[in-house]
């Protein structure tokens, strides 16, 4: 099918991709045409459907490339949409479910209804209530589709982004799309909330049950959970269950999460938390799941410590691993990152406002500084942000980052790791002192051979990358400077010698500068 092609469509993706590169860039316009305004760009992406809206949702995290206006926007953007017509309802029930029929009882008017599927209640044969999700008719290939022209029109701006936006631009695109393709798998979906249910047995937190025998790519059947959204604030004063006492239950579930396990929901929405009646946090929809890399989780840990310490040579450090600060950041440059977090920690009087002012600020001065979001943080700050927002909303003066430090130090050892205990790491560094040994032999080996071999640091290339770069274009410039010359030289117009005289000058300038 071409639908996805469509010359309007098309453009219309065009206009949403030139308008997010005319913004990080900071321009007025490219190619004479103008941004769209924050409205249209709303209309925009949800006239272009799921991969844009889910896309959306990445973005309105990124107040290192959007103005406030176009945040305001992004954030009001939903994932809901009309369900589907019953045509193709019934190609995607018989697709799931074949000839069989688990259901003794099945309600085909949707209870939620979103973009890369609906849930429905049934029961089945038993009398078991479940909740039923069946994606949408060729959604795989409309979300490929739009990964596919996403990916044409990058390629066509990259060129006019510096490598740091290019980077981060690259790392938020690539996350959004390796996240979609799993999201609508719903196979995938039935493992991630399998894995939550055997590694966070935590008390007052729950989870679906999966009926693993009738899921498949198409259609999840879990347990049907009843309760109050998190965020019915008379709903749960009705029932006397006080919002800070789940927000406390909530912190501490994405601390367990994010820096013990490293698996964590990544799509904490306020329709995905459920409370029942005796207050327990019923969590919904795995399939927005991501897992971070202990060396990432660590360096997430020291990172906050730091801050809270106003350790500056601890955070540079944390920072410098998360791959937030690029090799080249100057000191003075680190130094103004580091007193901006310094001042969201250590500030007693700050409310919600003035702390995500803040944080704004922040972010914003990032566009011109030479740092950069890494791919894993992409989702680690959008879980954060609306974790946070819940917290805003209902809790006077919540402070997310204050408030989440007492858990943090509580836990700090299981944190990081029963690993980096004493015991264990003198345990771990005997058994491993003869392979130490072997290392150093051979390396003494290689030297005295004339044999030996360095492996430079990711970290280190980057730097002479950018000593390269900055060496060669000025060379560049005057070997094209003196080419032109020559070749003007050769032509017949008035003027020729002088003009030609003229670019061998700044051509010789230009080289001399460059290898003086």
């Amino acid at each position: 099918m071409l639908r996805n092609y469509n010359p309007g469509r098309v453009w219309k993706t065009f206009r949403f991709l030139l308008t997010v590169f005319v913004i990080v860039r900071k321009r007025e316009r490219f190619l004479y045409i103008r941004p769209l305004d924050p409205v249209a760009f709303k209309q925009t992406i949800l006239y272009l459907g799921v991969s844009f809206i889910k896309l959306a949702q990445v973005l309105a995290t990124r107040a290192d490339f959007f103005t406030e206006e176009y945040l305001r926007e992004l954030k009001t953007i939903h994932d809901e949409v009309e369900p589907m017509d019953r045509a193709d309802f019934e190609i995607m029930y018989n697709r799931a479910f074949g000839t069989v029929r688990p259901f003794r009882d099945f309600v085909h008017t949707p209870i939620a209804s979103a973009s890369i599927g609906q849930v429905h209640s049934a029961e089945l044969d038993d009398g078991t209530k479940v909740a039923v999700k069946i994606r949408r008719l060729n959604i795989e290939k409309d979300v490929l589709d739009d990964i596919r022209i996403i990916g044409i029109f990058l390629k066509i701006f990259q060129p006019f982004f510096s490598r740091l936006t290019k980077n981060s631009l690259e790392a938020v695109l690539n996350e959004f799309a390796s996240m979609i393709v799993k999201e609508v798998d719903l196979s995938i979906e039935m493992d991630n909330l399998c894995k939550f249910r055997e590694i966070y047995q935590l008390n007052g937190i729950r989870f679906p049950e999966v009926y693993s025998s009738y899921c498949t790519s198409d259609a999840l059947v879990m347990s049907f959970e009843t309760g109050m959204r998190i965020d019915d604030k008379y709903g749960l004063a009705r029932s006397n269950i006080p919002f800070p006492t789940l927000m406390d239950r909530m912190i501490s579930f994405y601390m367990e999460q994010m820096l013990v396990c490293g698996l964590f929901h990544a799509d904490p929405h306020p329709g995905n938390f459920l409370v029942g009646d005796d207050g327990t946090l019923i969590v919904l929809d795995f399939g927005m799941v991501k897992r971070l890399s202990n060396s990432t989780r660590v360096a997430m840990i020291e990172m906050i410590k730091a801050a809270n310490e106003q350790d500056f040579e601890l955070f540079i450090a944390s920072c410098k691993r998360l791959g937030v600060i690029v090799a080249t950041a100057r000191e003075d440059q680190m130094q103004e990152l580091a007193e901006r977090m310094f001042d969201i920690f250590g500030n007693e009087n700050l409310n919600a406002t003035t702390m995500q002012n803040l944080a704004f600020d922040l972010l914003d001065s990032m566009r011109e500084l030479p740092f950069k979001i890494p791919q894993e943080l992409v989702y680690v700050m959008r879980a954060s942000s609306l974790v946070e927002g819940l917290g805003t909303t209902f809790i006077e003066n919540f402070n997310g980052i204050k408030d989440i430090l007492p858990v943090l130090i509580k836990n700090i050892n299981r944190a990081l790791g029963a690993e980096t205990r004493l015991l264990p790491t003198l345990k771990s560094e005997l058994i491993s002192l003869p392979l130490t040994m072997r290392r150093l032999k051979i390396i003494i080996t290689h030297l005295s051979e004339e044999n030996l071999h360095i492996k430079l640091s990711g970290e280190t290339m980057e730097i002479l990358g950018e000593y390269m770069r900055a060496y060669l274009k000025p060379i560049g410039r005057g070997v094209i400077l003196l080419t032109a010359a020559f070749f003007v030289q050769n032509l017949s117009f008035s003027y020729h010698h002088e003009i030609a005289v003229i670019l061998f000058i700044f051509g010789v300038l230009q080289l001399f500068v460059a290898l003086k």
